[in-house]
């Protein structure tokens, strides 16, 4: 409890000047790395050794990361980098469906609307050209094909 009572008075100016002191860090760099990370960054050229073009094995590349100090085991590469593929494959997914719902759901309410309109003009069409004749029967203006027609562009 001495050092409280020791501390200077701490102004709202100096808690603002240590606020944006704080703000301003950036993210240390860390020294060392997980596999997972390692791989990560290697991606691409270790997919490029082992492609069909330079037919590298997973534990040739295994042995060649040895030689600088990276132990990791062939199996263990390929399993990393089938899990990289699997999480990038998920975000592109995501990605692509947030990307096409606002403009698949406009079309969709477009079309809506472009149906309900037709729809609500061929009943209206329908309404007019069937007309009640004196004797109570219902006759047609329009030959059936076009009251067929007009019920289809629904």
């Amino acid at each position: 409890m001495s050092e409280h009572q020791n501390s200077e008075v701490i102004t709202k100016e100096k808690i603002d000047k240590a606020i944006n002191l704080l703000k301003e860090q950036k993210p240390k760099e860390r020294e060392d790395v997980s596999d997972r990370e390692a791989v990560r960054k290697m991606r691409r050229y270790i997919e490029k050794l082992t492609s069909d073009k330079y037919g590298y094995t997973y534990d040739e590349v295994s042995e060649m990361l040895k030689g600088l100090g990276i132990n990791l085991t062939g199996s263990r590469i390929k399993y990393l980098i089938g899990e990289l593929k699997k999480s990038s494959r998920r975000q592109k997914k995501t990605s692509s469906s947030d990307d096409n719902n606002p403009s698949s759901k406009e079309a969709t309410e477009t079309q809506l609307i472009v149906v309900n309109a037709a729809s609500d003009k061929a009943s209206s069409e329908q309404e007019e050209s069937t007309v009640n004749s004196a004797k109570g029967k219902r006759q047609s203006k329009q030959p059936l094909s076009q009251q067929q027609q007009a019920s289809s562009n629904l």
